[in-house]
């Protein structure tokens, strides 16, 4: 990472734009995202993302500048040592910085070591290479900062200067670094689980995840456990790109490279205002606004064909259908907004005193699944939410639903 770059995305990081940001440093736009990307890369975190065109700085990006903070101070010293402070610090010139840490790290070995030979060997490169890289630094700073003397190297008064602007960045950039590197460990332990999104607290789902964080904590594995709620679009997308580890979904469609165990089988309900007297699907559709997972989700793609096949009437077709991925703002519209929706019977047990569960003309069955990669962590906790999801449901909708046996059935790419 040369100084310059850093420099860039610290002012990046300050006014939220890498427009203004190249303007003001004479720069393209793409140098300067490629300093942030730099740096992003280097602390193995995202600092910025892009929202309708315009950059939105993180909530992390303000303790990494807070960690910038003494580098910024020590380039503001290194430009007045080499005659460019004027008014202040020349931006122009330290957006242009070619120093790179590691250059300013071997700087360091060489003056602890007094000697090139000695600190070649402990860096483990050519004498020759670390001599040109130290005439490069001192070219670029016209200061001398060694005297080369028969028993070694000693630092200049300019290198003594040097020495201690150098030592300075050196332990800011190490104190960001051990921060993304422990960040790094935590996430490469870490067992990242992603499921549909629970109708609440009271759900399967939400008592399933509660029982595999409980219970992997009691082992004390070691492996911490992340948890996301997704779509089940999303969720196949985040396995297929490693962003998680174990996927709770109502679909396996385009999973067939993934293992995957069935957890349970229930069949589609209507949930309806729990005021509502209609008795049938078609009357509560003739009757309510409509809201229903989107087809993002296993569940919506199930209920818009349903919907589409036993009742292509204006309503099932046309706008007063409200597509939303959030369960528990559907069960709201329903309970307390007059509206109908979808759900499995199974998601809906929990949920019966608020809504009124109506059967549909027909049985239409649906299933849920564990997928997961190939790391043992992942198969380990699947066979903790299989077993869960067996207890849970068993003690609450004995009756509506039908677990898996116990074993499971499992497909292997």
């Amino acid at each position: 990472m040369h100084l310059g770059a850093l420099f860039i995305a610290s002012h990046v990081l300050t006014s939220g734009s890498v427009r203004e940001t190249a303007r003001r440093f004479q720069l393209s736009p793409s140098t300067v995202s490629t300093a942030i990307h730099n740096l992003e890369t280097e602390l193995a975190m995202t600092l910025t993302e892009r929202a309708s065109g315009e950059l939105a700085t993180l909530i992390a990006s303000g303790r990494v500048l807070e960690g910038l903070e003494p580098i910024m101070a020590a380039i503001g010293e290194l430009g007045q040592w080499a005659g460019h402070d004027g008014a202040g610090i020349d931006e122009a010139w330290a957006s242009r910085i070619p120093v790179k840490i590691v250059t300013m790290e071997r700087f360091l070995e060489v003056a602890d070591q007094g000697s090139i030979n000695r600190a070649a060997r402990r860096l483990r490169l050519g004498q020759p290479q670390l001599s040109l890289q130290l005439a490069n630094l001192e070219k670029f700073l016209s200061h001398r900062l060694f005297e080369r003397q028969a028993q070694g190297s000693v630092l200049t008064e300019e290198g003594r200067r040097a020495y201690q602007i150098f030592m300075a960045i050196s332990q800011a950039w190490n104190d960001l670094k051990s921060s993304a590197d422990e960040r790094y460990r935590r996430t490469a332990r870490s067992l990242r689980i992603g499921s549909i999104i629970p109708t609440g607290s009271e759900s399967w789902v939400a008592r399933c995840l509660g029982s595999l964080v409980s219970e992997w904590n009691v082992r004390r594995n070691n492996n911490a456990i992340s948890l996301v709620s997704m779509t089940a679009d999303d969720l196949r997308e985040a396995l297929k790109s490693g962003r998680i580890d174990v996927a709770i979904l109502d679909s396996v469609f385009g999973l067939e490279s993934f293992r995957h165990r069935e957890l349970l089988q229930t069949d589609m309900v209507v949930i309806a205002p729990p005021d509502s007297t209609e008795t049938s699907v078609a009357d509560l559709v003739a009757s309510h606004a409509i809201c229903m997972p989107s087809p993002r989700t296993g569940l919506g793609h199930a209920a818009m064909a349903f919907s589409y096949e036993r009742a292509p009437n204006r309503r099932l077709r046309g706008q007063d259908i409200t597509a939303a991925d959030s369960l528990p703002v559907i069960v709201d519209l329903v309970a307390n907004h007059g509206y109908v929706s979808f759900l499995g019977r199974v998601s809906a047990m929990p949920i019966a005193d608020k809504v009124r569960i109506v059967d549909l003309d027909e049985h239409l069955p649906m299933s849920y699944h564990v997928a997961f990669n190939h790391r043992k962590a992942a198969a380990d906790a699947c066979t903790v939410i299989i077993e869960a999801a067996a207890r849970i449901t068993s003690e609450t909708v004995t009756r509506t639903i039908r677990p898996t046996d116990a074993g499971a059935r499992e497909t292997a790419a």
